[in-house]
């Protein structure tokens, strides 16, 4: 998976997003950072002392700590970037507006657009402590605490997908209709700006995918990165706190969103993901219980297409990994494991054909 959670959890260490020291390249200065807190965060007081979340953020993620508040920044990492890459005003935008609604989200405080400040533009939002899952298996709990886990993220995410996005006011977060044919030449571009190799099945996917974009359309506010590991859950109950890792999110398709999120349906152990598993035992529901689930809720009678689906987000992962790969090179990827992270988008694009090549057979 591309990116790892974006706030540390109080939790055992299997289940902990690491905190260090800001690594060379994502310091700034301290002083015109509390400068501007000072005067733009009610009730912040100085100093503040500044660790780096070690994870695999696509934008770099602070811990901010005074001695009454804990805060999380989330900046633009510096150097060249991608176009449309890193939009930490849009994930302010969405947090803030969610505010208002039954979706778990943190408190945001202020946002930053003038990079004399620390260098790039920021956002500062509320630590929200609780457990973090990055593996789906969420291990280290019961299989009935999996089961109610599985279904407190299936509801977030059908609630999520039944919101008045114009009534939230963000009528202007994306563009209406013909999303998939929008994503599907975005990552293309995003791939092709960033690419180091010939993938064959990268290439068979780019053909495929726009000629076969099932028919119909709908617009929800979508995720664009909905998995357990953006999630921050309640320290001791079956109940998420805090959805993270905004970044993707958009007016979109919301079968691109329940898709992405069943990813690891099609994974082996070896890639974080459930295929070969006992889920029954685990109490982890089946790909089909799960889908039936989210359209019990969202009023649905069931999903057509669904290979399409999954093949999409199989190709926009591997689109993204090769971003990542492009950040090694340039040397701005702010993950240790970014190389690894990076060279799976050959795995992935393989894996999203063989989706497409089962389907055909």
């Amino acid at each position: 998976m591309p990116y790892n959670p974006s706030i540390v959890a109080e939790a055992p260490e299997e289940i902990t997003q690491p905190v260090g020291e800001v690594r060379e390249g994502h310091r700034f200065e301290v002083a015109g950072l509390e400068h501007y807190l000072v005067r733009h965060l009610d009730g912040f007081a100085g100093p503040v002392a500044v660790r780096q979340f070690q994870g695999g953020q696509s934008n770099p993620t602070y811990l901010l700590s005074t001695s009454g508040h804990e805060y999380v920044l989330r900046r633009k990492p510096p150097g060249r970037l991608l176009p449309s890459a890193h939009a930490v005003d849009r994930e302010y935008r969405v947090l803030t507006a969610l505010a208002a609604t039954d979706i778990p989200v943190p408190r945001t405080y202020a946002y930053c657009d003038d990079p004399a400040v620390i260098g790039t533009p920021f956002y500062v939002m509320d630590r929200v402590r609780g457990r973090i899952f990055a593996n789906p298996l969420l291990p280290g709990v019961s299989a009935a605490e999996r089961a109610r886990l599985y279904d407190a993220m299936n509801g977030v995410l059908a609630r999520l997908h039944r919101l008045d996005w114009q009534a939230l006011g963000l009528g202007d977060f994306g563009k209406p209709g013909n999303y998939f044919a929008r994503q599907i030449h975005r990552w293309t571009t995003q791939y092709r700006a960033s690419e180091t190799e010939n993938i064959p099945e990268m290439e068979r996917l780019i053909e495929w995918l726009p000629a076969h974009i099932p028919a119909g359309d709908e617009t929800t506010i979508v995720h664009g990165d909905y998995r357990p590991g953006n999630m921050v859950v309640h320290p001791t109950e079956p109940r998420i706190l805090a959805v993270l890792d905004w970044e993707l999110s958009t007016l979109g398709h919301p079968l691109a969103d329940l898709a992405y999120n069943c990813v690891p349906y099609h994974f082996d152990a070896e890639a974080d993901g459930l295929a070969g598993k006992d889920l029954a035992g685990l109490g982890i529901p089946s790909e089909a219980a799960y889908i039936a689930a989210y359209c019990r809720r969202t009023g649905r009678e069931g999903i057509e297409d669904w290979d399409f689906y999954i093949a999409f987000s199989l190709f926009r992962l591997a689109a993204i990994s090769q971003g990542i790969m492009g950040r090694v090179l340039a040397g701005t990827a702010n993950d240790p494991n970014a190389r690894d992270r990076g060279l799976r988008a050959r795995a992935l694009a393989a894996d999203g054909w063989a989706v497409v090549a089962a389907h055909a057979r």
